[in-house]
């Protein structure tokens, strides 16, 4: 039922280009998903509970990690998660409006 409101509202040209949008937010989800595998495993392994459990105040280097490489990693991840999330969610979005295989 959707997919014949959506042929009645949208123009002839939007619908056939699914399969190539389609396409490319494929592609995209699969080069943004090999870029997050390679910042997570280039991160260092944070020790957890150490310093709770020592009592040991984080020094000045810990205090500003932002401004450094682990810092710049960590937020790579994050943008690169809401990337692929949003990517993901209008994919699928566009599978429902269009459902045909997007090979075709």
């Amino acid at each position: 039922m959707f997919n014949l409101l959506c042929d009645a509202i949208l123009p002839n040209w939007v619908v056939n280009s699914f399969p190539i949008i389609k396409f490319i937010l494929l592609i995209l989800i699969v080069l943004a998903s090999i870029a997050l595998i390679v910042i997570v495993l280039c991160q260092e392994s944070e020790e957890g509970g150490s310093n709770a459990i020592t009592g040991i105040k984080e020094s000045y280097y810990a205090q500003n990690k932002g401004a450094n490489k682990e810092g710049r990693l960590r937020r790579a991840t994050i943008i690169l998660s809401i990337f692929i999330a949003v990517t993901v969610i209008i994919f699928f979005i566009l599978t429902e409006i269009y459902p045909n295989s997007i090979w075709s």
